[in-house]
């Protein structure tokens, strides 16, 4: 093992990291209003003076994994109205596309421990333009791009500083910290920074009374004092003025009311920006920043360092250095172990890259829903309207724990499908961390009493595609493959858990028992042509082809799993059996819907396609060509004789069951027949559906584009897909950029742009589908190509397409910065990655959240993928 796979087998390396989120304000958690408007009840402009009940929110910020003291840091280049505490971004009112990020930083680096850790802020020396980026993108309408901070110019002249973050662990809890300002100007520049620390505030709320405590212990160290907290010093170097003032609520800014304090937690930016008495001259408080007031000369540098430790040091900064280069040389050999047999030099930046995203997108997420809709004994009551408002179901909900997140700024909260995905990318690195994030989710104080999973705070009873089994056995294998070992204790822990879940879909999707799941939403935002999430009329069902093909898949994923349990403990088998039967109960429902002769499948258009059914049966069906239609691929697992024979029982079961409904035998691909090696497919596609579904999603003019899948046919460009209902028309356009539609805020587009997750899951379909067909089975790719190959191979271009996203092409560009030049020729930018939501349909340009190294981290799989086929 190497240094950073041995700290990871230790207790206590991960109790800090980076799990401050990048934005508190405009959160579910923060919000005690009647109405339930979140980004109105609290906002950035109130943020440096409100005390949050929930989490913190910083730049670069660290935390304990009880978020009981935060480091972050604090900038401000004399020019601003405000100290750059934390990033500015839109409401989803204020943006022309949803809420957005408004701000240049990049996560560079990481380890699992978070033994080392590094990011980058583009800080601008001119004023920063927030009123003109409020103002420009409310006057755009929904069919123009978003505007960036980019895109004012501002770093035109390279007159902004980039600013190096950078964390090293001495030990578990000594943490070095090292902060450089490049001026890239051609101009000495003034920059102040204020590396902060403080105590999330647990004492006003009358629910915890201790209160802690930081005061001066000399000119160059502050003192650390909490109950339940190791830490006790932050030593800094080169003379900065240490100030403190009180982690509390400035009541008299916000609310026109006297605080409970002179010194509230907007103090330091007050005493800084506008040089009043708001520091606590006692040099004692509950936050304190070193005020470092830096002259930086052109095409120059400044570093300063600090040392967050348990340790009284004569000499903090002794064995900095040593440490600091210490924990870099084993950051890299870690990874050059993780990237074992990637060669090319690009491919390899990209993937530690994506790879450290994942893990600084971990983040302390606390949210006690009985708590919040009763409020706290110091405040006054909530409005009554919240006993019956968002989560009011939901009461038994009781988070408090480091939860991977798809973007700190964006999604600063877990999301159930979302989380599937990145602990797929996540066992890469720390296998331990996605098992247990994977047994969260399924935990009962996460779990609804039904069993239903939470699916994000703004509404937990949403419902988002079932794919949390998939991703237990995924990193269930991925874990085995590592460790040399199955953890058959996880598996089978989360899998008694899933069965309550599958239960729960049954029960509450499946209306009339017809084996036709209404999913709703299934977090496809505005996939169809009316909102899916919205009620139909009284006796009106949308029977959908996503919902019942991901329960196809659950069903699939719960069989592998309880073959897999019953290697070690027989009675598994029965529900070896029941998975078994439950997927083709759902195949034949799905085949016929009532309709012996179509179905969901239409035979003319040779597609998958969702369909309302009416009061009285009638049948309409949906004939929109999109991702919906693509997921039924998804639906196949293969079954090896050797297991069988390992599994009498189920195998006995299942020849009964076959030979008694051969009606539904038939609707699986060829389950009586052995394919390449002995091995059985379970599939909803039979050879022919197969090779005409594979024809359409492999079409360039539909939805095969240069950077990967499309979420919608491109033939709706010209000719929009029309839906008409009692005199209501309704259209869908194909859209490869930022959505037009306001449908869930309208910050994200499935009907047109390339989705990374979804391209993932076709890849990983089509290596299975080989792995029974073999290489004897080609396909023509792109279809009217001539040109024919095996799934495997079709599988692994479509992985180089999604690659060329990231990686620089002939001319040494990135189709993910689009066409903006900074981006793609500035030495200084060129090389930053940022891993967006989606991406253009047309040209790969990154959209939407833009540091989702969530589920886009898939791009780490995907290019170890291609290099160890």
């Amino acid at each position: 093992m190497n240094k950073e796979q041995q700290r990871l087998q230790q207790n206590g390396w991960k109790k800090w990291g980076s799990y401050v989120s990048d934005r508190q304000w405009g959160t579910v958690r923060e919000d005690y209003s009647a109405d339930g408007n979140s980004w109105d009840y609290t906002t950035h402009d109130m943020a440096r003076s409100k005390a949050w009940r929930w989490g913190e929110e910083g730049i670069a910020g660290i935390s304990d994994d009880k978020q009981l003291l935060c480091f972050s840091l604090g900038l401000w280049n004399g020019k601003d109205p405000i100290i750059k505490e934390r990033f500015f971004g839109l409401t989803n009112a204020q943006g022309n596309h949803g809420e957005d990020v408004k701000e240049l930083y990049y996560y560079l680096d990481a380890t699992p421990t978070h033994s080392y850790m590094k990011m980058l802020y583009k800080y601008p020396q001119r004023e920063f333009p927030y009123q003109r980026l409020i103002d420009e993108n409310a006057r755009r309408s929904k069919q123009e791009g978003e505007f960036e901070l980019i895109d004012t110019g501002i770093f035109n002249d390279d007159k902004y500083f980039d600013v190096f973050v950078e964390y090293a662990k001495g030990d578990t809890d000594d943490i070095l910290i090292s902060i450089t300002a490049h001026n890239r100007g051609n101009e000495a520049a003034d920059l102040h920074l204020l590396p902060s620390i403080w105590f999330r505030n647990t004492w006003v709320w009358g629910r915890h009374p201790y209160k802690p405590a930081l005061w001066e212990e000399s000119d160059s160290a502050i003192r650390i004092s909490h109950e339940k907290l190791a830490v006790k010093y932050l030593y800094q170097e080169g003379g900065g003025e240490i100030v403190y003032c009180e982690n509390e609520t400035n009541n008299r800014r916000l609310y026109d009311v006297d605080s409970n304090t002179l010194y509230p937690k907007d103090g330091i930016h007050d005493y800084v920006v506008h040089e009043t008495n708001t520091v606590n001259p006692e040099k004692k408080g509950t936050k304190a920043a070193v005020h470092y007031n830096l002259f930086v000369p052109a095409k120059s540098l400044a570093t300063i360092r600090l040392r967050l430790t348990d340790k009284e040091l004569k000499a903090p900064f002794a064995d900095f250095d040593e440490i600091f280069h210490a924990r870099l040389e084993e950051a890299d050999a870690f990874y050059s172990d993780v990237q074992e047999g990637v060669e090319d030099a690009d491919q390899r930046l990209v993937q530690r890259q994506a790879l450290s995203g994942m893990l600084w997108n971990k983040q302390f997420y606390c949210y006690k829903v009985q708590q919040w809709l009763d409020g706290d004994p110091a405040g006054p009551p909530p409005p009554q309207e919240r006993l019956n408002g968002r989560n009011k179901n939901w009461k038994q909900l009781n988070n408090e724990d480091i939860i991977s997140v798809p973007d700190k700024w964006e999604f600063p909260w877990y999301a159930a499908w979302d989380l599937a995905f990145h602990c797929v990318t996540l066992a890469m690195v720390d296998p331990d961390f996605a098992k247990q994030q994977l047994r969260l989710l399924t935990e009962e104080w996460y779990m609804n009493p039904s069993g239903e999973f939470p699916a994000y705070e703004w509404a937990f009873g949403d419902v988002n595609p079932p794919v949390h089994a998939g991703a237990t056995y995924r990193v269930f294998k991925q874990d085995a493959a590592i460790s040399g070992r199955k953890d058959y204790e996880f598996l089978e822990t989360v899998f008694h858990k899933l069965m309550i879940n599958f239960t729960w879909w049954v029960n509450r999707k499946d209306s009339n028992g017809s084996n036709i799941f209404e999913g709703g939403f299934l977090g496809l935002d505005n996939v169809g042509a009316f909102d899916r999430s919205m009620p139909l009329p009284s006796g009106v069902r949308q029977e959908q082809a996503d919902a019942t093909s991901w329960m196809a898949i659950y069903a699939l994923n719960m069989l592998h799993i309880a073959l897999e349990l019953a290697s070690y403990n027989k009675v598994y088998t029965g529900m070896a059996t029941k998975f078994f039967e439950h997927f083709l109960y759902i195949a034949g429902a799905m085949a016929s819907m009532g309709d012996v002769e179509n179905g969901l499948w239409d035979e003319k258009d040779e597609f998958y396609y969702d369909q309302i059914r009416m009061p009285d049966n009638h049948v309409e069906r949906l004939r929109l060509r999109s991702m919906v239609g693509l997921i039924p691929l998804f639906a196949v697992e293969v079954i090896s004789t050797e297991t069988l024979k390992n599994n009498p029982a189920f195998e006995k079961r299942m020849s009964w069951f076959l030979r008694h409904r051969p009606d539904l035998a038939q609707l699986v691909s060829r389950w009586n027949e052995e394919g390449q090696g002995n091995k059985h497919l379970l599939s909803l596609l039979r050879g022919h559906r197969m090779k005409r579904l594979l024809s359409r999603m492999l079409d360039e003019a539909e939805f095969l584009g240069e950077y990967g899948v499309r979420s919608l046919s491109k033939t709706y460009e010209k000719t929009p897909f029309i839906f008409r209902k009692d005199g209501i028309e309704l259209s869908v356009t194909y859209l490869p950029g930022e959505s037009d539609s306001y449908t869930y805020g309208g910050n994200s587009n499935w009907r047109g742009p390339v989705w990374l997750q979804m391209n993932f899951l076709m890849i990983e379909s089509l290596r299975k589908f080989h792995f029974f067909y073999s290489d004897d089975f080609r396909i023509e790719y792109p279809t009217r190509s001539g040109q024919y190959y095996s799934l495997k191979e079709v599988g692994t271009k479509l992985a180089e397409r999604l690659l060329k996203i990231f990686l620089k092409d002939e001319n040494g560009r990135r189709a993910v910065h689009g066409d903006n030049e900074k981006l793609q020729t500035d030495p200084y930018f060129e090389g930053l990655i940022q891993f967006h939501e989606y991406f253009h349909g047309d040209n790969g340009k990154g959209l939407g959240a833009a540091h989702q190294t969530g589920w886009t981290g898939l791009i780490a799989n995907l290019i170890k993928m291609v290099n160890n086929p």
